[in-house]
């Protein structure tokens, strides 16, 4: 496990979540800390500067990758339906496990069992 990875959580996430990743030893920031109304350019704007990965269920983020072009040092998708918490923790710690070293850096989207890494 790449204890190396710094994490900036959405207020999406969920307190629960948040919680277990730094129980675990990441390095995290919290939008919810930092200033919960923040709009997704300055979550993406703060996560570069501290070379932070984003952890988010907001879809937006995948717009202003691709089609407005920002940069980021990596992005963190979860597209569940209407998950509880546990299932969240369970799913996020099964991608942490195995794919910790190809996160930074790339845009990865979970939804329906499976994630996507793209460059």
């Amino acid at each position: 496990m790449n204890k190396q990875l710094r994490f900036l959580i959405d207020v999406s996430v969920g307190k629960k979540v948040e919680q277990y990743i730094l129980d675990m030893g990441y390095d995290i920031l919290c939008v919810r800390d930092i200033n919960p109304k923040a709009t997704d350019k300055e979550i993406l704007h703060i996560a570069v500067n501290e070379n932070r990965i984003v952890v988010t269920l907001d879809k937006d983020f995948g717009e202003l990758v691709y089609n407005s072009g920002l940069v980021h040092s990596g992005v963190l998708l979860l597209r569940f339906e209407d998950e509880k918490a546990n299932k969240k923790i369970e799913i996020l710690q099964e991608i942490l496990n195995k794919y910790s070293n190809q996160l930074e850096g790339n845009f990865c989207v979970y939804q329906n069992g499976r994630l996507r890494i793209k460059k």
